[in-house]
């Protein structure tokens, strides 16, 4: 597993290794004790996967706050998306810096998202999957979401002047300014 350190502490993009053969390839994805000696401690208890039809498809910003907060481990089981991660925890020195990759079937990359982020994508393929793991089960009240272009944050989205595909909720998102995700920096990954 390679693992690779963002721009903002806790947030990593690992690789797994692909063993390849004529048939295809074999990848471990996830393996709690190889992650635990890089120092990366987590569990996981709920996995996800979604797919959208179309190309510029924008699903985010979302966040589950406590008592039910979420950190995520993020892949693209097909087609392409470029992922993107708010940094929103409390005295953290990147409070609102976002940072972006593409992940792919073909890249097999992954973002390792702790708590205390929001996160979003869009996809630059056609009937793109999202797959990913989560450290909290879904809880409708600790739900939160924050617009995509919220000028606060100015995320490049890649659009390219392309009209984004939005559900009505991710439409009436609110402010970042508005956001609270309850969890403090604690100057450590996870």
């Amino acid at each position: 597993m390679k693992i690779d350190q963002t721009p903002i502490v806790g947030l990593l993009i690992l690789t797994p290794r692909r063993f390849a053969d004529d048939r295809g390839y074999f990848s471990e994805s996830w393996n709690r004790n190889t992650l635990a000696s890089h120092g990366i401690h987590m569990e996981f208890v709920q996995d996800n996967h979604s797919m959208s039809e179309a190309v510029g498809t924008i699903r985010g910003l979302h966040a589950q706050t406590p008592p039910h907060a979420q950190a995520k481990l993020v892949r693209c089981g097909h087609g392409c998306i470029y992922d993107v991660a708010v940094d929103a925890r409390r005295g953290s020195p990147t409070f609102g810096q976002w940072f972006g990759v593409e992940l792919s079937a073909a890249n097999g990359r992954q973002l390792l998202i702790p708590a205390g982020f929001l996160h979003g994508f869009v996809t630059r393929a056609p009937e793109s999957e999202l797959i990913y793991k989560c450290s909290d089960v879904y809880a409708p009240e600790c739900e939160a979401s924050v617009r995509f272009d919220d000028p606060r944050l100015a995320i490049d989205w890649g659009l390219a002047g392309r009209t984004p595909v939005l559900s009505a909720k991710d439409d009436a998102a609110g402010a970042f300014t508005a956001f609270d995700s309850g969890i403090a920096w604690e100057g450590a990954a996870p």
